[in-house]
């Protein structure tokens, strides 16, 4: 299946179990749009969701490899590497007891949604922590991913910067005034969007004392650490976002 789900956006599944069995929220694939022409470098992409075995992600049209991709038809082959780098820690002795907030910008909500179907599954174990989902967009029509999320029981919140869905303003600026209302010390923050989203809630983490993660975004090469190409700087060097993340915690973050 490769379908587009609205203008610019499109949905593509892939029948992979062995990735789809081994993958966690926050992982990534590098996917091999052609095998030849101008389209050299694999494209990475979040895992957003697996279902029976089957692996799914949800990307945009944004240039050439993506336009490709969205040319592919069911029954083709195409060529996958993954699960790629470490995902969201949500499992730990450390974060398994707080209150789980997924702040979203964008994009970003694709791979939260796995993320969100995790922590639906650790809740039905006997978990009492209702997940809160946080969803940053332009417009209203640039809002992803709403349904999914409120079919794994979270409470949605929006914010669109024309205020033509939720509040009007920026989805840190929403977070905020949540967290000014909650006891912070129960709460944990799991982030992925744009770097300048990243970057405020890396500050908001700091400043108020609430654990953040954070799922960062670089352009990529090669997936696996070899080529330097999406290091970014941290309170201990320089890091790789595909091998050391892309998910890195807020606290050792340097934007």
């Amino acid at each position: 299946m490769n379908q587009e789900q609205r203008p610019g956006y499109f949905r593509i599944v892939f029948d992979c179990r062995d990735i789809a069995d081994a993958a966690v929220p926050g992982q990534f694939c590098m996917l091999k749009v052609a095998d030849k022409g101008e389209i050299l470098l694999r494209r990475p992409l979040s895992v957003h969701r697996i279902e029976n075995g089957k692996l799914e992600f949800l990307y945009e049209l944004i240039g050439k490899g993506t336009r490709e991709l969205s040319r592919r038809r069911p029954g083709e082959g195409l060529d996958l590497l993954g699960p790629l780098g470490n995902g969201f820690d949500y499992s730990s002795d450390e974060y398994a007891a707080k209150k789980p907030i997924l702040v979203a910008g964008g994009m970003g909500a694709a791979p939260l949604v796995f993320l969100a179907e995790k922590l639906r599954e650790r809740k039905n174990k006997g978990s009492k922590s209702k997940t809160l989902v946080l969803i940053g967009a332009k417009t209203k029509s640039h809002i992803l991913c709403e349904k999914e999320f409120k079919n794994y029981g979270c409470d949605v919140k929006i914010a669109t910067d024309n205020g033509s869905a939720g509040s009007r303003g920026r989805v840190t600026a929403l977070l905020e005034g949540i967290l000014s209302e909650e006891e912070t010390g129960q709460a944990v923050i799991y982030g992925c969007g744009p770097n300048p989203m990243l970057k405020e809630l890396s500050r908001i983490s700091n400043e108020i004392g609430v654990p953040a993660q954070l799922s960062l975004e670089a352009h990529m090469a090669c997936g696996i650490g070899a080529c330097l190409g999406c290091a970014v700087r941290t309170k201990e060097g320089y890091q790789r976002v595909c091998k050391e993340g892309p998910v890195f915690d807020a606290r050792k973050m340097i934007f």
